[in-house]
C-alpha cells in the first residue's frame, strides 16, 4: 500500500522522495535498477565517454559457456581416425562443397544467412580466462581489468531509450576473471541482468516487471501521486536545487519501469504463438527472442548465455539431445527474424564459445579442452552470408588457413558496430589505455 504518512519524515535536504517510492512490492527497486541508472548523465556527459556519432548499430552476442566443440558441429573432419571424427554422420549445407555434422541441420540449410570462421586460434583452454578474453579481446591482467564489448558500447554510446544499453540475458558468465564485466569503465557500464527465464509460463524481471498484484495502471497511479506531493513540497522547499537533486536516480529508474518501450521489451507473451514456436520453445530460444525484442526497443548491446558445453563426458550424447537443438533452432530464426523486420543490417549477431574440444575423444566419450582451435559465427551487419572463412587440419588440432586470433574476433566486433579499433580510454587513475589490438577480419569488413 502507498504510505503517505510515511513520507513526511525529514531530511537534512527536505522532504524525503525515497519515502515515497514505498510503493509495496516496488520495493524491489531498492538497489539494483537505481544503482545501475545512478550515473546516466554523469556517464553520457564525461569527456571521451557516450554519445559518440556515427550509425545506430547494435549486436547480440551468443555466449555457449564451457567450450562447444568444433569437431562434432561446424568443423567435421570425415578424414580422421574414428576416435577424432566421432560417431556423427555430415551433411550438406547451403554453400556447395561445405558440411556441417548431422546435429546442425537448420545451420547448414540456413548457412547464407551467417559466416562461420572455422580457424580461430583461441590461444587459451582455461573457462574463467575465457570469459573474460573472449568478451574483451584482452587476456587477463590484474592491473589493469579490461571491459567487454558490451560495457564498451555503453561508455561510447550510451542510452537510445529508457532501456539500459548494455543488458545480459541468462547468468552464464564466469566473472572470476572479470568476464563480461566493465572493468575500468566503472560499474554504471555492466551490463543488466536478466535472470529469470523468458520460457517459463510467468516471466517476470526483477526491478523492472511489477511483482503479483502491482498492474502497471497501479505504478502510473503511484507515479501521478508522486508527481503531486512534489509539485506541493516545491512551494514550500527552501532549498530547490537540492530538492531537485535528491534521488534523481530513483525517478529515472521509475521512468524506465514506466516506459512503453520497457514494458514492450518484456511482453514477450504478446509475441505470436507461431513465431515463439519457430525459436523453439527453450530458454535458450526464448532468450533469443528476447534479445530481439530488446534490441527493438533500444538496448544496443545484448549477451545471450547458453551453459553445458564443457563436455568431458557423454560429448555425443549431450550435444545431439540438450545443447545443439536450441542453438540450431533458435539462431537461424534470430536471423530471419531480424531480417523480415530490417534490423539485420545493424545488428552484428556473434555466436561463440570458450575454446574447442580435443581431437581424441576420452574414455568417458567426451572430449576435453582443446587451447588451438575453435570456431566463431557472425551475421549481420555487412557480414558476407555463406563465408565458411579459414580451415583446420585433417584432425582439427590446429588452423592451416586465414588464422585469426581472438583479439581479432573482438576487433571485428568493434569495427562492425561502429567503434575505433584504436580506442582510447581513461583508467580511474588518469592512465590512458587502448582498449584492442587485433586486426580485422578483412574477409568480412
Amino acid at each position: 500500500m502507498f504510505d503517505l504518512s510515511a513520507a513526511m519524515m525529514r531530511t537534512c535536504a527536505g522532504l524525503s522522495r525515497r519515502s515515497l517510492l514505498k510503493v509495496g512490492s516496488l520495493g524491489g527497486l531498492g538497489v539494483t535498477l537505481p544503482m545501475v541508472l545512478a550515473n546516466r548523465a554523469k556517464a553520457n556527459s564525461a569527456p571521451g565517454g557516450a554519445g559518440r556519432s556515427g550509425k545506430d548499430m547494435n549486436c547480440i552476442f551468443i555466449w555457449s559457456l564451457g567450450g562447444a566443440s568444433h569437431h562434432d558441429t561446424l568443423d567435421p573432419k570425415p578424414l580422421a581416425p574414428e576416435n577424432v571424427r566421432g560417431p556423427y554422420s555430415l551433411i550438406d549445407t547451403a554453400v556447395p562443397g561445405v558440411q556441417f555434422s548431422e546435429v546442425c541441420p537448420n545451420l547448414a540449410r540456413e548457412l547464407n544467412r551467417f559466416a562461420v570462421l572455422r580457424s580461430w586460434n583461441p590461444q587459451n583452454g582455461s573457462h574463467q580466462l575465457a570469459d573474460q578474453w573472449c568478451m574483451s579481446g584482452r587476456n587477463f591482467n590484474a592491473g589493469t581489468h579490461y571491459p567487454c564489448v558490451g560495457s564498451v558500447v555503453s561508455h561510447q554510446y550510451g542510452f537510445k531509450s529508457a532501456l539500459p544499453p548494455f543488458m545480459q540475458v541468462g547468468g552464464d558468465v564466469s566473472r572470476e576473471f572479470g568476464g563480461g564485466m566493465p572493468g575500468i569503465l566503472g560499474l554504471q557500464h555492466g551490463a543488466f541482468e536478466v535472470l529469470t527465464d523468458p520460457n517459463a509460463a510467468q516471466f517476470t524481471v526483477r526491478d523492472i516487471t511489477p511483482p503479483g498484484g502491482i498492474s502497471f495502471s497501479r505504478v502510473d497511479r503511484r507515479k501521478s501521486m508522486l508527481t503531486m506531493v512534489d509539485q506541493l513540497q516545491r512551494k514550500a522547499d527552501a532549498q530547490p536545487k537540492a530538492f531537485d537533486a535528491l534521488d534523481e536516480h530513483v525517478k529515472t529508474a521509475l521512468s524506465m519501469i514506466t516506459a512503453p518501450e520497457t514494458r514492450r521489451a518484456f511482453d514477450i507473451g504478446s509475441e505470436d504463438p507461431k513465431l515463439r514456436d519457430r525459436y523453439g520453445r527453450t530458454t535458450v530460444g526464448q532468450r533469443l527472442l528476447l534479445a530481439r525484442r530488446l534490441i527493438e526497443s533500444g538496448v544496443r548491446f545484448v549477451t545471450v548465455t547458453s551453459p553445458g558445453w564443457d563436455t568431458h563426458a557423454n560429448n555425443f550424447v549431450s550435444l545431439k539431445n540438450n545443447l545443439m537443438p536450441p542453438i540450431d533452432q533458435g539462431l537461424p530464426a534470430l536471423l530471419q527474424d531480424l531480417e523480415e523486420r530490417g534490423l539485420l543490417d545493424n545488428t552484428l549477431v556473434v555466436w561463440m564459445s570458450d575454446f574447442g574440444r580435443t581431437p581424441k575423444i576420452n574414455s568417458a566419450s567426451g572430449r576435453d579442452h582443446w587451447a588451438t582451435a575453435g570456431f566463431a559465427v557472425m551475421a549481420g551487419a555487412g557480414v558476407p552470408g555463406g563465408s565458411v572463412l579459414g580451415a583446420t587440419d585433417v584432425e582439427g588440432e590446429r588452423p592451416i588457413k586465414n588464422e585469426y586470433r581472438t583479439d581479432d574476433v573482438m576487433a571485428t566486433i568493434y569495427h562492425k558496430i561502429g567503434l575505433p579499433t584504436d580506442l582510447m580510454v581513461q583508467a580511474p587513475d588518469g592512465r590512458p589505455v587502448r582498449l584492442i589490438e587485433g586486426e580485422l577480419i578483412r574477409e568480412w569488413c
